[in-house]
């Protein structure tokens, strides 16, 4: 796995893992990483040569939006014949989506992008920031017979790494904040880092394509018992409407109401594609499997297996802009285009 110094740019988006103390006032200011190698030494250690471009301004991860998914794309874009691997810093909040979004918007991707961040700031004793970066560099920078170990978009916190599309954040305190219920790690650190190959996307030598175009004409609906019709009305009668994210029971049941499935009816007739995705962390959408989601099939409901939110709102982002007609988009949908759902084969 020894490569001639590797080349790792780190990006710093924003967020926890970037602030330090003020010695002068106490507070907690955004560090500045051209001097990453004064705050942490250890770095002078590794057989790697790490670059840091920070965005200006910095943004908290509750900010995130389309726009800055292309800035950051465009950073890895015009940077990435001159490194082996990107390390992502961004807030622990919003991580699952940019990772999604990442992910299908770097076509044919053959390096490794590592997101990670922290819960505690880096500049605090405690703090979970350092081993999480140094980690995600060393990750960024593995290869083997000149091939990356982890060619793919993908988020380390807390000794797992995970696929970026496939994880949530689930606990906002925990230094191990993030679950990947449905795929597997793609490796752990302990002594050493255990990769898992079998379970890590393969490159594929093909020529970086990078998708700049988002369409976020698209709501998101979380299904509860006691839904109003007036609520939903209100949604799909919204203007501009291109697609809904419908978050279901279980195994993607809904209320069989009869306002409900009119409304879902009217979405369709609209144009408005509608993609179910299940409320449960694990398990998966199988429309038709009761009688709560026969009726959501007939109308063109598409299921979305076991993808998470996250990816389902990045992936729905993504295939709208490309400006595909509503029957491709649809086909796309259910179909692994990134390794960010498992359909079932019975």
């Amino acid at each position: 796995m020894e490569n001639s110094n590797p080349a790792i740019l780190a990006i710093y988006t924003g967020g926890t893992i970037g602030m330090i103390k003020d010695l002068q006032t106490g507070a907690l200011t955004p560090f500045n990483f051209d001097g990453i190698y004064t705050q942490m030494p250890e770095l002078k250690d590794m057989a790697y040569r790490v670059d840091c471009h920070s965005f200006d301004p910095l943004i908290d991860s509750s900010d995130m939006n389309p726009s800055f998914w292309v800035q950051l794309a465009e950073v890895i874009e015009k940077n990435y014949e001159a490194y082996d691997g990107f390390v992502v810093l961004h807030g622990s909040d919003t991580m699952a989506y940019s990772a999604s979004m990442m992910s299908f918007m770097l076509e044919n991707l053959n390096k490794p992008v590592i997101f990670t961040g922290s819960q505690l700031p880096l500049g605090m004793l405690r703090s979970d920031g350092r081993e999480n970066f140094i980690t995600a560099i060393e990750i960024a920078a593995a290869i083997i017979d000149d091939t990356p170990v982890v060619p793919e978009v993908a988020i380390y916190f807390e000794n797992q790494l995970f696929r970026g599309n496939r994880a949530h954040k689930f606990n906002a305190e925990h230094f191990d904040a993030f679950l990947s219920v449905n795929y597997p790690v793609l490796a752990e650190a302990g002594v050493h880092i255990k990769y898992y190959p079998d379970r890590i996307l393969k490159p594929n030598f093909k020529k970086l394509k990078v998708h700049k175009t988002l369409n976020n004409k698209i709501a998101l609906l979380k299904l509860f018992p006691g839904i109003r019709e007036e609520v939903m009305k209100a949604m799909v009668n919204a203007e501009g409407l291109e697609a809904i994210i419908l978050e279901t029971f279980g195994s993607g049941n809904a209320p069989t109401e009869r306002w409900f499935i009119e409304q879902l009816k009217a979405a369709r007739q609209k144009g408005i594609i509608v993609f179910n995705v299940t409320q449960c962390k694990g398990g998966s959408v199988e429309i038709g499997k009761y009688a709560a989601s026969l009726d959501m099939g007939k109308i063109g409901v598409v299921g979305g297996y076991d993808i998470t939110t996250e990816a389902a709102l990045a992936k729905m982002m993504y295939l709208l802009g490309r400006g595909l007609s509503r029957e491709e988009t649809t086909t796309l949908l259910q179909k692994p285009l990134r390794g960010e759902m498992t359909i079932n084969k019975e």
